[in-house]
């Protein structure tokens, strides 16, 4: 999961949420599985962000709208519970419709970027926040194909601001929930951290360094498709 999600930047929460929830660890409960993924993340998107930032695509100029707002709201949204079907149900087809639209989309280069304007910054960094914390992920896989789709960034550059977007929110998830309930038991986290650190460094190498930028967008599309599927699995 680590190697596949931060090809495209990302840390790869809703992977290991995937996986831990299919596992004995579904009985710890949600606040230690948003708590292992939160670090889980911290770990992958912080080498993503290193090696897409090294490599000349972080912009910081469309960086700072989304986290102005993300965080506080992160924040906030990280305290509370939440288990509902219709929600997991309208993400599912939200991730579906952005990989659909990822992969109809014939402009393999984008020549024209449009400026992002700071109030749609602001305004999707408040939303993406708010089901950071509610749900347990970093926000990259809803990030990344918004400034992709409306021509806001190429995907590379796309993958630098989703890096550190998703380290910054998911430090804030990880400070609010313990904050507002507790910090859960870190004492078996090792091996995944062992395991995401590996893959996250090979996988961001090549997406950062060898990838073409239409690669970077065919393996967002299977990302948002293997997430959308994790969570339609849940509802069956």
């Amino acid at each position: 999961m680590a190697l596949l999600y931060s090809t495209v930047g990302h840390g790869g929460a809703s992977g290991y949420l995937a996986v831990l929830s299919m596992s004995v660890y579904a009985n710890e409960g949600d606040l230690w599985l948003k708590q292992y993924a939160w670090f889980l993340n911290l770990i992958v998107a912080g080498i993503a962000f290193f090696n897409y930032r090294r490599e000349g695509f972080h912009n910081f100029d469309l960086t700072w709208p989304f986290l102005i707002t993300s965080i506080p709201f992160t924040f906030f949204a990280s305290s509370l519970k939440i288990s509902n079907d219709e929600y997991n149900l309208l993400l599912s087809l939200f991730l579906i419709f952005a990989a659909w639209k990822l992969l109809i989309d014939k402009k393999e280069n984008i020549d024209n970027i449009r400026a992002l304007k700071v109030s749609n910054g602001l305004l999707i960094g408040a939303i993406i926040g708010l089901t950071c914390g509610l749900i347990g992920i970093g926000g990259g896989i809803l990030l990344s194909p918004l400034l992709i789709i409306n021509g806001w960034a190429k995907p590379k550059t796309a993958a630098a601001t989703s890096a550190i977007f998703i380290w910054l929110n998911s430090l804030t998830g990880i400070v609010g929930s313990s904050i507002s309930q507790h910090l859960v038991d870190l004492s078996n986290i090792a091996p995944f951290a062992i395991s995401v650190l590996l893959g996250g460094f090979i996988g961001s190498k090549y997406g950062s360094k060898n990838a073409l930028q239409s690669s970077v967008k065919y393996l967002l599309s299977a990302v948002l498709l293997i997430a959308a599927s994790k969570r339609i699995i849940e509802l069956l």
